[in-house]
């Protein structure tokens, strides 16, 4: 009777205990899925509230469990990564307990207040914009639709890159795309073939993934960076359809953001597939290691970011550098290749390059039937090539020469703009923001019903990422005001997300 007694005290005293909902697991979700599992994200369903949670969990669980969700392909303890959307031990653990326990939802009044997303663009309006033609996807429910579209820029004057950002035309059918600059304009459109790829003379500038964030070069004081867009270039958008999009129509534009013509002191950025292997044969029924090699130069260089590639056989890919020493310097390791999630991985520091430092890549394709990726059953004989059904082994980098003190560089602080244009001037019902924009303190005044009120409010990047939660819960009676220093941030453009008696506000404001 005791033993019994005692069991039951214990889960009493675990069930008090335990995860919930509005108080572990909400913020959880808000930080790490819901920028693509939000109603105007590319994602099949919604992850923005409980009842959307709770009807996903099996999904959600096996997901977060077999580590596919939220998808960050990079080891992080090979090498760290500006922005990285994996989740910590911890969080994982928090998750999965929850989901163990019951699900209990806690008290709804102390759910955080979500992230906005804006299905627009983030940096705002730009100085140029160029758009593909509206195109219908040809991808049937076994095959993708890979097309390649060149636009004139109509650019009269050369000018310098500071940000790029792409917006899908219908981000529901809008798997990848590869943003070129083609000085010659030579490269040709084409939409038919179902396997184009993109040009390998034009210059990758970057691209757009589910979940990605715009591409934003540091440009501030201490250190500015940018591409150069020739005049009268055309700009090659290479695009990817998934299976099953058949009769969807995509629109899909990119905003360039130029630096002003008479900026100086701006330091190129050159992209180029550095490392790259034309020459190899994936027989049938075997997993093949391939690897890449470049000698390195005399000159010193700094390392902005990687993109590895591989098609639907690739297994995994490494990349590394070696010095005249034979010291090692870390790039990538992809232990998991995932041919639909693909990036352009900014590190946390630029990394630097001793002179004559080789690079290195090697990686594994899986050419058997127990690759569920592999195109044809029973295996063929696979090539190098640049239909989707053929295989590439590259690593594409954003390079600069080095400079003295490079490697210090906080690039996760410093790649964001301050676009004062992109300030929501609305009017809130019974809130007040000031001042907007800030060099200081902000002030969030809100007003309630005379007795009962309860508020959440946190501030939030562009791209949905928590920065502060200011309250969560809070109760109150008539009018109660909130501030934000933000000291922990940044100069540049936030969101201020508020739950006030169960309805929804927001606001952008700027901290400058």
């Amino acid at each position: 009777m005791k033993r019994l007694l005692l069991l039951s005290m214990i889960c009493l005293s675990l069930g008090s205990y335990s995860q919930t909902y509005a108080d572990d697991v909400a913020q959880l979700i808000f930080d790490n899925c819901a920028t693509c599992h939000n109603p105007d994200g590319i994602a099949p369903f919604s992850l923005m509230n409980y009842s959307e949670v709770t009807a996903q969990a099996a999904g959600i669980y096996d997901a977060i469990a077999q580590d596919v969700m939220p998808p960050w392909p990079p080891n992080d303890d090979y090498k760290e990564f500006s922005h990285s959307r994996a989740l910590e031990d911890s969080e994982k653990t928090t998750i999965l307990d929850w989901f163990g326990n019951g699900m209990p939802e806690g008290n709804p009044s102390n759910t955080p207040a979500p992230p906005v997303f804006n299905s627009g663009a983030l940096l705002g309006n730009g100085d140029l914009e160029v758009q593909i033609p509206t195109y219908m996807s040809k991808a049937t429910a076994v095959s993708d639709d890979y097309v390649c579209f060149s636009v004139p820029s109509d650019q009269l004057t050369n000018r310098s890159i500071k940000a790029m950002e792409v917006i899908p035309g219908n981000p529901e059918i809008v798997h990848h795309a590869l943003i070129y600059i083609d000085e010659a304009g030579t490269y040709q459109t084409d939409s038919t073939s179902g396997n184009c790829n993109g040009p390998t003379s034009a210059t990758l500038v970057g691209g757009y993934t589910p979940g990605s964030s715009p591409l934003i070069f540091p440009n501030n004081t201490d250190l500015k960076l940018g591409m150069e867009m020739t005049a009268n270039s055309n700009i090659v958008f290479a695009m990817h359809y998934p299976g099953g999009s058949y009769g969807e129509f995509d629109s899909t534009k990119v905003i360039f953001h130029f630096y002003d013509e008479q900026e100086t002191g701006i330091r190129e950025v050159s992209a180029a597939p550095i490392l790259q292997n034309w020459s190899f044969v994936l027989p049938p029924d075997e997993i093949t290691n391939v690897t890449a090699s470049y000698a390195g130069s005399g000159a010193e260089y700094s390392l902005l970011s990687v993109f590895p590639h591989m098609h639907l056989l690739g297994k995994n890919i490494k990349s590394y550098g070696l010095t005249p020493a034979n010291d090692t310097i870390r790039i990538i390791d992809v232990p998991r290749w995932d041919f639909h999630w693909q990036d352009f991985y900014i590190f946390k520091n630029l990394v630097k390059l001793p002179s004559n430092t080789s690079l290195h890549a090697e990686g594994n394709f899986d050419n058997t039937v127990n690759n569920i990726h592999n195109p044809s059953n029973p295996p063929e004989t696979v090539y190098p090539g640049l239909n989707t059904t053929d295989e590439m082994f590259l690593v594409y980098f954003h390079f600069l020469p080095y400079q003295t003190g490079d490697e210090n560089y906080d690039l996760e602080e410093m790649t964001s703009l301050s676009l004062q244009e992109m300030v929501s001037k609305e009017e809130l019902s019974n809130i007040s923001i000031y001042p907007n924009p800030t060099t200081d303190v902000i002030n969030i005044k809100i007003e309630g019903e005379q007795a009962g009120n309860n508020v959440s409010a946190s501030v939030y990047d562009l791209n949905g990422r928590l920065v502060n939660k200011l309250v969560s819960g809070k109760k109150f009676s008539g009018t109660t005001t909130l501030k934000w220093n933000g000291e922990e941030a940044k100069n540049g453009v936030y969101i201020v997300s508020i739950v006030l008696n169960g309805r929804h506000y927001s606001q952008r404001i700027v901290k400058q």
